[in-house]
């Protein structure tokens, strides 16, 4: 099969239909239904500090960044809740809460997103203008990014301060952020800020960190420990074991997000791929070096980081001709199986429905824009 036929191929698998695990239009409103409750938990704060303009302002912010995603990872909160706990701890009042965690984790999304653009100096999120774009803001942002991850904990303060998990939910949120800015620290220093990229650094070894710090955290392992760590789990083996599977997902997730960030259109991922332009150590360019000739590489050396159209549709042609979407397709599909057979490796009551559905939903993304 040759890459262009296989490049289509893989494409079309994100036209297909998501499951309903983590696109149940239900849950979605269900979420949405009590978005303007948490907007005003947030803005309260600040008319109780006799600073209305900053209240009006962080709305605004809130608005344009938090709930304009496909809420995937709030969605992953609740359904993990539904999975992990009991029948008697499934109350109305408890599955508001497990939502409520679910915007605390799009908070995180929002404040990582609006810091990284403006890092990345990317111009589009989510089929809009990037919010340090929006009506000339520029790196004002920055604040507006540090108040979006304060709001995290004002509403774990609010909901959860007399709840015995309060504690490990803070402990979750402020580890992960952590991991989550030293993930983005490795994938800054291997582009050289911006500047020209040394290729020595693509490594496997390299690749797999950022994947794992800057994506897995976040996106698989918080989502799930937080709904565990709120059902009252308390057994380190099945955080183990649920860490271990999510952290391979995650790394699966990042795989496919720089697959399509060069072959996926902008109305399929949400923002335009700039990895190329930008020097990122991404999946692609790993495997172009480990499979590149020293003429190849030369070619990589001078393309590879530059905003030239014609150097950037090199580096896409040399990808072509070393077989990437082909190398990419069957790497999907073993990677699939690999973890299907973990999943089904797990024990210690671990809830083996939602890790399938969960990697269902990690291998089909469909139009994403988070």
């Amino acid at each position: 099969m040759n890459s262009e036929a296989t490049s289509t191929n893989v494409r079309s698998m994100y036209s297909a239909i998501e499951p309903t695990f983590l696109s149940n239009k239900d849950e979605s409103r269900e979420l949405m239904a009590i978005w303007p409750d948490v907007v005003r938990d947030l803005t309260d704060a600040g008319r109780h500090l006799d600073i209305p303009d900053v209240t009006k302002w962080l709305a605004k912010v809130l608005q344009y960044n938090v709930p304009v995603g496909r809420k995937n990872r709030a969605l992953s909160v609740v359904y993990a809740f539904k999975s992990f706990a009991s029948y008697d701890q499934q109350t109305e009042e408890n599955i508001r809460l497990s939502r409520i965690l679910g915007w605390c984790i799009e908070l995180l999304q929002a404040f990582l997103l609006v810091i990284d653009d403006i890092q990345d100096q990317s111009t589009i999120r989510r089929n809009a203008p990037c919010w340090y774009l929006n009506n000339g803001i520029g790196l004002a942002a920055i604040n507006d990014g540090i108040m979006l991850e304060m709001c995290i904990y004002q509403l774990l303060k609010k909901h959860f301060k007399s709840k015995e998990c309060y504690l490990s939910l803070m402990e979750l949120f402020l580890d992960t952020t952590l991991r989550t800015s030293m993930g983005q620290c490795l994938d800054l220093l291997s582009t050289n800020f911006g500047k020209k990229s040394n290729l020595n650094l693509f490594t496997m070894d390299r690749y797999n960190s950022i994947a794992k710090y800057k994506t897995a955290y976040y996106t698989f392992v918080l989502p799930t420990t937080t709904a565990m760590c709120f059902a009252g789990i308390k057994d380190p083996e099945m955080y183990r074991q649920a860490k271990t599977i999510l952290l391979e997902m995650g790394h699966f997730f990042q795989v496919q997000d720089d697959y399509m960030n060069c072959y996926g259109s902008m109305e399929a991922t949400g923002k335009t791929g700039s990895d190329i332009e930008a020097g990122k150590c991404s999946w692609l360019v790993v495997v172009a070096l480990q499979r590149a000739t020293s003429e190849q590489r030369k070619i990589l050396e001078e393309c590879y980081g530059q905003s030239d159209v014609k150097k950037l549709d090199r580096v896409k042609q040399l990808y072509d001709e070393l077989g990437l979407p082909n190398t990419y397709a069957i790497y999907e599909e073993e990677t699939y199986n690999l973890l299907m057979t973990h999943i089904q490796q797990i024990s210690r009551g671990l809830p083996h429905d939602f890790f399938l559905k969960l990697l269902e939903r990690a291998c089909r993304r469909v139009a994403r824009k988070d």
